[in-house]
């Protein structure tokens, strides 16, 4: 049967097949709000735990965003119904973001409610979908998908119900499930895994949706380094250090869209296998580079604030380590989509890590400077290794 005959599921042919919509793009201005959220936890709380919590927080802001991608690589979000389902999960994501600051205090409750909500209303639609599309194996495959989040949407709201302490390890099993459910094609007792032919999402839709991402989170660098350039003043020390910050901006902007991005998306375009690329190239590698940009984001603010004090190797964990992660992410997606280890990368990573020994003998504007030039040179060797092959 014609999926386009249903109304609800993208044809499989021509533009609109990976077309990326106007509504897609208004959806993710939910989730530019949840990236400001989880930078100003770290940016308000400099501790061990709230590291850890935003970390945890920043993975689930991604999987939540990336399963709507997945399902809207097959959804038409131009579609009434569809784009209904949009609206109610952007409701939804908003309450999500609106809780991350006190999700794991008072606010825990609304926050699992929300995010079980979100997950659950996403599968069951294309259950839905699928099925009236006559596409058996792929509506088992959200079936499968929303006994999974049945189960982890069960620890979410026990984890909210517990104490403090008991919730960290509650909803940390929480994310486990989340994140090894794809993996093992979300297998299921008395029903199996997933077949791997159900995955087979555009290539181009989902090369583009991920792209688009990783500009939401480089666009909360440049406001995170905008607001605190407004709080603090202009003057010629700050100027410098909000000059560092741009330019850190714009050359993981070059890391990744100067070649790692256009090489990615020719690559799981052609493949025959994009259902595996999809999910480790396009899933899993993408939240190195999320990670790496909201620590250097928080850094980048942080540095603003006081551009001259002293060194810290807390400060210079989230600016060296940011960087590092976002320079490991591009070694791994340029991998992961058929191209050869480059090992410039990887001596940059490491010289990154290495520079936090230095946060004692430098102050934090000279070591932001220090971080951009390394980042420069792993661009232009970067470059000329490409011009080569």
């Amino acid at each position: 049967m014609d999926a386009t005959k249903t109304g609800l599921l993208r044809p499989t042919t021509g533009e609109a097949s990976h077309r990326v919509t106007y509504i897609e793009l208004f959806f993710d201005l939910v989730f530019v709000f949840a990236v400001t959220q989880l930078s100003h936890i770290l940016i308000h709380q400099q501790t061990g735990i709230a590291l850890l919590h935003t970390v945890m927080l920043t993975m689930v802001v991604w999987f939540a965003w990336v399963y709507t991608t997945w399902a809207m690589s097959w959804l038409d979000p131009e579609r009434g119904p569809v784009g209904t389902l949009l609206f109610v999960m952007m409701a939804l994501g908003l309450l999500i973001a609106a809780t991350i600051p006190e999700a794991f205090g008072g606010l825990a409750l609304p926050f699992a409610l929300s995010l079980v909500a979100f997950s659950l209303a996403r599968s069951v639609f294309a259950i839905v979908a699928f099925g009236r599309a006559q596409r058996t194996e792929h509506a088992m495959n959200f079936v499968r998908i929303s006994c999974w989040h049945v189960g982890t949407g069960i620890l979410w709201i026990v984890g909210a119900l517990v104490t403090e302490d008991a919730r960290l390890w509650v909803w940390l099993a929480a994310i486990v499930l989340e994140y090894i459910g794809p993996r093992i094609r979300f297998w299921v007792p008395g029903v199996g895994a997933s077949s791997v032919h159900s995955w087979n999402v555009s290539g181009e839709h989902m090369a583009e949706r991920v792209s688009l991402f990783v500009i939401i989170v480089l666009g909360e660098s440049i406001v995170v380094t905008g607001s605190t350039f407004a709080e603090v003043g202009i003057t010629w020390l700050n100027g410098t250090a909000f000059l560092a910050a741009f330019v850190g901006a714009v050359l993981m902007f070059l890391l990744y869209f100067r070649h790692n991005q256009r090489h990615g998306s020719d690559f799981i375009s052609r493949a025959s296998d994009r259902g595996m690329i999809a999910q480790t190239a396009f899933t899993y590698i993408p939240l190195l580079l999320v990670f790496g940009v909201v620590a250097s984001a928080v850094a980048d603010g942080l540095i603003l604030r006081d551009p001259a004090g002293a060194g810290s190797t807390w400060l210079a964990g989230l600016l060296c380590g940011g960087a590092a992660l976002y320079v490991l992410g591009n070694a791994l997606f340029g991998r992961s989509t058929g191209g050869p280890w480059l090992r410039v990368h990887l001596i940059g990573a490491v010289v990154l890590l290495a520079l936090i020994a230095v946060s004692s003998i430098v102050n934090p504007l000279v070591l932001s400077w220090i971080v951009n030039a390394v980042l420069l040179a792993v661009v232009l060797s970067e470059t000329r290794g490409r011009l080569r092959t």
